[in-house]
């Protein structure tokens, strides 16, 4: 696709390069934050950008957080003697979403895949068996 502006292009391109998105949404996105007050554009790049900076990994969990404990951790309400273990975020969203389980969750950050090289050691193994060595798991559920 040749446009008539190369920012443009450049945007689409950054655009297209996310997953899900192809070049005609990409297209269709652009056009929109032109259309956009400056200021909206504004807050929207800040956004992404903070996002990218200041998002960490929780310390005890390895789920998302703004800060050192994530806010599952942090709730005493949770029973932290129960364990479900995910691949990634989007699966600890999808069970907090169902409003069913009530444990804590500890996040892998992959799946062990020989094939491109995914060993127990390139994902967040080690963190599990600590918090289990520390005691007070009662349960882990693989899910």
């Amino acid at each position: 696709m040749s446009l008539s502006s190369s920012l443009l292009e450049n945007a689409v391109d950054q655009l297209a390069s996310l997953p899900g998105i192809g070049r005609r949404t990409a297209m269709r996105l652009a056009l929109d934050l032109l259309r956009r007050e400056p200021h909206e554009v504004s807050r929207f790049s800040e956004a992404i950008k903070r996002m990218r900076e200041e998002v960490r990994y929780c310390e005890v969990c390895c789920n998302i957080s703004d800060e050192p404990k994530c806010a599952i951790c942090r709730d005493p309400n949770r029973d932290s003697g129960l364990i479900c273990v995910v691949e990634d975020i989007r699966d600890v969203i999808a069970i907090e979403n169902t409003r069913q389980f009530r444990g804590v969750y500890h996040v892998l950050g992959g799946v062990i895949n020989p094939m491109d090289g995914i060993g127990p050691d390139d994902l967040h193994t080690n963190e599990l068996q600590e918090r289990i060595r520390q005691g007070g798991v009662r349960e882990v559920v693989l899910a």
